[in-house]
């Protein structure tokens, strides 16, 4: 039987050092890299099929399938994990996943290649293997979560609470940083050898990193739901009849998130396209969100040293207050540095906003369906992403990018307002 990791008592070198302790050496770079292929597939696929196609329809299209697939397939990979154990249902996952990854490039070459080219038929085989490369994405962030808050119980109960934020907050950064390393990779490896290379890349970090993930012996800390009974020790609260809408909430709430953030990108596409012409036009959207995301991680770390007494279901409505009243800032810009500055300003409630989302969800989540409601978590920002940049999208085109603009600050007050029906469900629960 695989030794537990101790905790570490070293109060300096601060709060992350006590997370190695808990998970031991390893978990935190293994955990960060892992999740590096999800981050590459979307923006792949779009790429690869963009450039053997000439046609950005398609491959937005095959964009679009990735992300439909992922916001299908992660509660389904969730529920499994609980039921079955993270470790076969990692492998398995990562195995299916680089085989549809195979197969993406082959029908994309292929098709390509042929008399036909792209016919309907040919798209829609395209197209489903695109939506089996998102369903079989290993969801690797949202189990590392539900690793952590297993870790936690063996840390001292005065102390649970602060190192949960600690692994969260460090969590919500690694999603940050690889979502901007990603794309980033993606386009730098197309550009400069071929649009096949970062989907193989993928294929290839999926199969070693997400494995070794898999097997670390953080695995060993999770409970497991076997044949619908629980795991001893794996302690239920009693049934309460409103429990899934409690829930619910924070799953919209990660809607609302990934809808802000879909609309946002799309926005400022919009708005670097028709006052930066001259400087890149739209590609300059990625430079200038990739600075959100930037001061987000950064936030996103600081919630580990944030006061105890502020606790996480008023942490949620006082961080999406500051969000929702900075998301106005972004109608005012008139050229590319000063909207620099509004994203940088705007980054720093987002990040604690999602740490504080994740908690809550931890907290209000029927420990044997943990695994289930973080993948859920983590689909509702895919589908939200999908919920903005269609409809800012759409305001764009028809209207200019300051009325599509409206759309993260109606996101962001309507992350304000589940906040609010967050803490006061959480208070009169407690």
């Amino acid at each position: 039987m695989t030794a537990e990791p101790a905790l570490s008592t070293t109060p300096a070198g601060g709060r992350f050092s006590q997370l190695i302790g808990l998970s031991g050496g390893g978990f935190l770079p293994l955990g960060l890299f892992a999740r590096l292929p999800l981050a590459m597939l979307t923006v792949g696929v779009l790429t690869l099929l963009t450039a053997v196609s000439q046609s950005y329809a398609i491959g937005g299209f095959g964009a679009g399938a990735v992300g439909i697939g992922s916001a299908m397939g992660a509660p389904l990979l969730g529920f499994l994990a609980d039921r079955l154990g993270q470790k076969p249902v990692l492998i398995t996952a990562a195995l299916a996943n680089a085989a549809a990854v195979a197969l993406v490039l082959f029908l994309s070459y292929s098709t390509a290649g042929s008399p036909e080219g792209f016919t309907p038929q040919a798209m829609l085989w395209v197209l489903l293997s695109a939506w089996l490369v998102g369903a079989t994405s290993p969801q690797v962030g949202p189990l590392a979560r539900v690793r952590w808050m297993a870790l936690v119980r063996r840390a001292p109960a005065e102390r649970r609470d602060a190192v949960l934020d600690t692994a969260l907050s460090y969590e919500s950064t690694a999603d940050e940083l690889t979502f901007v390393l990603g794309p980033a990779l993606v386009g730098l490896l197309a550009s400069f050898i071929a649009p096949w290379l970062p989907l193989a890349l993928a294929a290839s970090l999926t199969l070693t990193l997400v494995v070794l993930f898999a097997l670390h012996r953080t695995v060993d800390a999770v409970p497991v739901l076997r044949g619908g009974k629980q795991t001893p020790g794996l302690a239920e609260a009693p049934t309460d009849r409103w429990l899934w809408l409690t829930v619910a909430v924070p799953v919209l709430g990660m809607v609302c998130m990934g809808t802000f953030f879909g609309a946002t990108q799309t926005s400022l596409s919009a708005f670097a396209g028709e006052v930066a012409a001259d400087a890149g036009g739209a590609e300059l959207a990625g430079l200038l969100y990739a600075v959100m995301g930037l001061s987000s991680a950064a936030a996103a770390l600081s919630v580990a040293y944030w006061p105890r007494s502020l606790v996480p279901r008023w942490r949620w409505v006082a961080a999406a207050a500051l969000m929702a009243a900075m998301a106005w800032l972004l109608l005012l810009p008139q050229g590319i540095w000063p909207m620099l500055v509004v994203l940088f300003l705007l980054g720093i409630p987002v990040g604690p906003t999602m740490v504080t989302i994740f908690t809550i969800g931890g907290i209000v989540a029927p420990r044997r369906w943990l695994g289930t409601v973080m993948t859920a978590l983590a689909s509702g920002i895919v589908a939200g992403t999908a919920i903005g940049a269609s409809i800012a999208g759409s305001l764009a085109q028809n209207q200019g990018y300051h009325q599509a603009f409206i759309v993260p600050v109606v996101a962001a007050f309507l992350l304000f307002v589940l906040g609010l029906v967050t803490a006061l469900r959480l208070r009169r629960a407690a």
